[in-house]
């Protein structure tokens, strides 16, 4: 027995005396003091975080009794506005500068023996008859009324400062003021003086600001593209203005680099290029000038012989 307890110490003295053992044995108890104080706090702090969550929870109202913020209209996509088993199709169409002839010739519209362009497009039925007209964008109505040359006409406005146009309508059911939704029934088609030879049909406009585009480019688009297009027309315009401009300034500056003097006055010029009077001919002026006189005389003297 006094024999294994004198081995069991010898083999403690020389583990003692390895150089590693102290290292070794103080980064354990570390360890092991840290992970008890990590486990320590966050037993403490669980309370604490739940307490948080409650409040952001608390913070959001599911009830349900707030209104749901509606859709952007301009995510709305722009729809025809007659409905798709109206059997209506487009007879005469927006006049496109940029178009072909036959299509150009096809959205000119005869009145009073002379052409119009179009500034939308027509719809009428194979068989001349009347359907529903549908508001293509949900809005307001800003207009309602009965036109001697377009017959009835309403108009809605959009966001962004878009408007719809529709005219030759009949039983107008929408007034002033009033919220419709895309789709909903605003008239039924009709007749106009304008376009008398169409018979039954609608005339339909889309309005960026005050110009008119062409309906069938933006069917089944979102309204943002009717934004995009009108910056681009407009940096186009602006571009154009811009080069004729800057063509402006250089056709003034050229005299001046050719040695004209590009101010000269023109009534110098003129003056410059007239010939100096003859003296003879101031001489003759006179005379010329006191015929008459003479002639006169000479007729008095004759008839008091």
């Amino acid at each position: 027995m006094k024999e294994k307890n004198s081995v069991s110490k010898s083999k403690w003295k020389r583990l003692f005396r390895k150089k590693w053992f102290f290292p070794a044995l103080y980064l354990g108890i570390s360890a092991l003091l840290l992970t008890a104080v990590l486990w320590y706090q966050s037993g403490t702090n669980e309370p604490e975080q739940a307490e948080d969550d409650k409040g952001i929870f608390d913070s959001l109202d599911f009830s349900g009794d707030e209104e749901a913020t509606p859709v952007a209209e301009q995510d709305e996509v722009v729809k025809a506005p007659v409905a798709e088993d109206a059997e209506a199709t487009v007879v005469t169409k927006f006049y496109d500068h940029k178009a072909d002839s036959e299509s150009q010739e096809n959205a000119l519209v005869l009145y009073d023996n002379k052409y119009y362009q179009s500034t939308g497009v027509d719809y009428a039925a194979a068989d001349g008859g009347t359907f529903d007209v549908l508001a293509a964008l949900s809005g307001t109505v800003t207009e309602v009324k009965e036109d001697a040359l377009h017959g009835n006409v309403v108009q809605l406005e959009h966001s962004n400062g878009v408007t719809t146009y529709y005219s030759s309508l009949e039983d107008v059911k929408v007034e002033v003021g009033q919220e419709v939704k895309q789709g909903d029934v605003l008239a039924t088609a009709g007749q106009s003086l304008f376009a008398k030879d169409k018979a039954t049909h609608l005339h339909f406009e889309v309005r960026n600001g005050d110009t008119a585009v062409n309906p069938e480019s933006f069917f089944n688009q979102p309204v943002s593209k009717l934004q995009e297009a009108k910056a681009e027309t407009e940096a186009v315009q602006e571009e154009a203005a811009d080069t004729s401009s800057q063509k402006e300034q250089e056709e003034t500056e050229a005299p001046a680099e050719d040695g004209t003097d590009a101010n000269a006055d023109p009534a110098d010029e003129a003056g410059d290029s007239e010939e100096t009077p003859d003296a003879s001919d101031e001489e003759k002026s006179p005379e010329q000038d006191e015929q008459p006189e003479d002639d006169a005389t000479s007729s008095s003297s004759q008839a008091q012989t």
